[in-house]
């Protein structure tokens, strides 16, 4: 059984998406998995998750990580999962944490009232969310709980001259790579791709730079 979440305060050293970093952060990684406990249910249930959704609360799991955030120091985040995959999601961010890959914030997409858009315009890395694809009537793979988002600015969604959110724009050269940034190749997509993800910012046409997937879509 995992440990339960510490969440310490240290300054460590941090690195972009194409790996590069300066040691491993201390103190060590701390995490788990465990199911919805009853104050997240009551957080998700008429937000993040209602009836009609296409997996029930039951197949979720609440997976505590410890980051580094873009100040340097060690914070603690949570995200929903689907129960097939969280384990190993909690594998990636471990991996992640000991490269020092930098990330802005981690919370529940409830916290932004399950806004996409306003969790994106707070940088905020999320996951589970019941929602359709936008524009369409597509269940999107957030709402399957396989699906995760993260650093929505320095890794937007640009389809044509659109970019979202819209501070992104300042991203839109990715030859460029600063810290937070998901690059092909580079430490966040090898790390996903290792449990099987895919990665939006090798779609052809539109391309989500932010988004991973357990089908690649």
């Amino acid at each position: 059984m995992r440990r339960p979440l510490v969440v310490v305060v240290c300054l460590v050293a941090f690195g972009s998406g194409s790996g590069a970093a300066a040691g491993e952060p201390d103190p060590p990684f701390e995490g788990s998995v465990s199911r919805i406990d009853r104050d997240t249910r009551r957080l998700m249930i008429g937000s993040s998750w209602h009836p009609g959704c296409p997996v029930p609360i039951r197949v979720l799991r609440l997976v505590r990580v410890t980051y580094v955030g873009f100040d340097g120091r060690v914070h603690g985040g949570r995200l929903v999962i689907h129960r097939r995959w969280a384990d190993e999601v909690l594998g990636v961010f471990e991996r992640l944490y000991r490269r020092a890959f930098p990330i802005r914030r981690v919370r529940l997409v409830d916290r932004f009232g399950a806004d996409d858009r306003a969790s994106m315009r707070h940088d905020n890395t999320s996951a589970f969310n019941c929602r359709y694809v936008r524009g369409t009537s597509t269940w999107s793979q957030h709402a399957f709980g396989r699906a995760i988002d993260i650093n929505p600015v320095e890794n937007p969604y640009v389809d044509g001259g659109r970019v979202v959110p819209g501070r992104g724009r300042r991203y839109l050269d990715r030859s460029d790579v600063r810290p937070g940034m998901i690059v092909a190749g580079g430490l966040v997509v090898r790390a996903f791709r290792r449990i099987g993800w895919g990665w939006g910012g090798s779609w052809s046409g539109a391309r989500d730079y932010q988004h991973v997937s357990a089908d690649g879509n």
